[in-house]
């Protein structure tokens, strides 16, 4: 029988532990497989992650494509861009007072009480808007029906409060899962377009509606299903609006401006190309942005949103210089790289509205940040189709974003100069 071994303990002799595992085999290794790498694979190995994910992304895909649909619906058969702009604008100025009563409902109610009926009701109203297209009903039709849609639910803003509610005790995951989900936004908006566009002209001008609206509803009933991973509705606190937590409103006119940025370039570059391959070379820059926000998802440490913003600023720069060097390969490239600066602004910024809104009010205040954006966007293009008709030269409307970067970091730079704000 074999002695047991002794060792010295400042107690006295003592049994030693004993490793009864066996030697390995021959051309075998006693390691154990080391963990994956990747944080985004860590990230979805957790229970009912990959559900959400993946139907949240579903859900998500038609914001890329209802709009596109709508302007080509509407132009092919009312043959006016001027109409159909106006009602997409009009939508989305609606949705800008509806979405945070409809986050509001959320954290009160939980995601799958309010989401649901606000999704089908939603789809309801984008085939009515398809109908009245087809049968040519009158203007006014198009814009008391095109109101009907602006109950869609903010999916990406419900997908984020998961998160924050599996990962609220680890921050680093936390910073990798808002990266995912602003890549998963890029991705949405670099293929919904290209998806829409293909539907409408390939088939007829409705198809892109009905399978967006298919898609939306589809993603959104199976997204709510997931109700494992469903945040628990928090307590209700007589806090107010989350306008009111310190430092909210300043980082709100921070994502206006940076909204301006996303809808100047859009215009500006669609009518500087003015082709088949705009909207390629538009693609790039999401392309660009989904790319670094992968990468920015593994990077330990976060930076600050004036850093990102200041980065923003300079890569700006980049399209309107190969746009004044009249290069269509140098402007690609050039937003492609302007791009990059996108998903780590994004989710810096998304990371202090987290941060600053109190937890029972978290879908209401992302969705308040998301709003900031779409007024930005909605500015930004209608500065940008200005720029178009009376610009100087074929580059000038590319002085917008890059003004609008400027701004969107003085205006950073001023909320920090507070002593509560200096980490941003």
């Amino acid at each position: 029988m074999p002695q047991p071994d002794l060792a010295l303990t400042p107690a006295g002799p003592a049994l030693a532990p004993r490793y009864d595992a066996p030697s390995p085999s021959p051309g075998r290794s006693d390691r154990r497989p080391e963990p994956s790498r990747s944080p985004y694979r860590r990230l979805l190995t957790r229970p009912g992650a990959r559900a959400f994910a993946a139907w949240g992304l579903i859900a998500r895909l038609p914001a890329g494509m209802f709009g596109v649909s709508a302007v080509i619906m509407i132009a092919s058969v009312y043959g006016s861009y001027a109409l159909a702009g106006a009602v997409t604008a009009t939508g989305l100025a609606v949705g800008s007072v509806t979405a945070p009563l409809i986050a509001r409902l959320v954290d009160r109610h939980g995601q799958a009480r309010i989401a649901v009926p606000a999704a089908a009701y939603a789809t309801l109203g984008h085939l009515v808007l398809a109908l009245c297209v087809h049968e040519r009903a009158p203007v006014w039709a198009l814009f008391a029906t095109v109101a009907l849609t602006a109950t869609s639910p903010n999916t990406g803003g419900m997908s984020r409060a998961r998160w924050a509610h599996l990962l609220r005790d680890d921050p680093g995951a936390l910073h990798t899962a808002n990266s995912f989900e602003q890549a998963a936004d890029e991705l949405c908006f670099m293929l919904g377009p290209v998806l829409a566009a293909v539907l409408c002209s390939a088939l007829f001008p409705q198809a892109g509606t009905l399978a967006a609206a298919a898609l939306f509803l589809g993603g959104t009933l199976l997204f709510a299903a997931q109700r494992s991973t469903e945040p628990p509705v928090a307590p209700r606190t007589p806090a107010g609006s989350p306008l009111r937590a310190p430092g909210m409103v300043p980082l709100l006119t921070v994502f206006l401006a940076t909204g301006a940025v996303f809808g100047s370039m859009e215009v500006v570059t669609l009518a500087y190309v003015d082709g088949p391959v705009a909207g390629p070379v538009l693609a790039l820059q999401a392309a660009g942005s989904c790319a670094a926000g992968l990468l920015y998802g593994r990077v330990r440490r976060t930076a600050r949103l004036r850093t990102c913003l200041a980065a923003m600023t300079v890569l700006m720069a980049l399209p309107l210089l190969a746009a004044s060097a009249g290069s269509l390969l140098a402007l690609a490239a050039g937003l492609l790289v302007a791009g990059m600066a996108t998903a780590p602004t994004m989710v810096t910024g998304m990371g202090l509205v987290q941060r600053l809104t109190p937890p029972a009010q978290l879908n209401e205040g992302m969705t308040l940040a998301v709003t900031a954006l779409l007024a930005g966007i909605a500015t930004g293009s209608a500065s940008g189709g200005w720029a178009a008709d009376h610009a100087p030269f074929p580059a000038f409307g590319f002085l917008l974003p890059l003004t609008a970067a400027a701004t969107a970091l003085a205006l950073c730079a001023a909320a920090g100069m507070t002593k509560a704000r200096r980490s941003w």
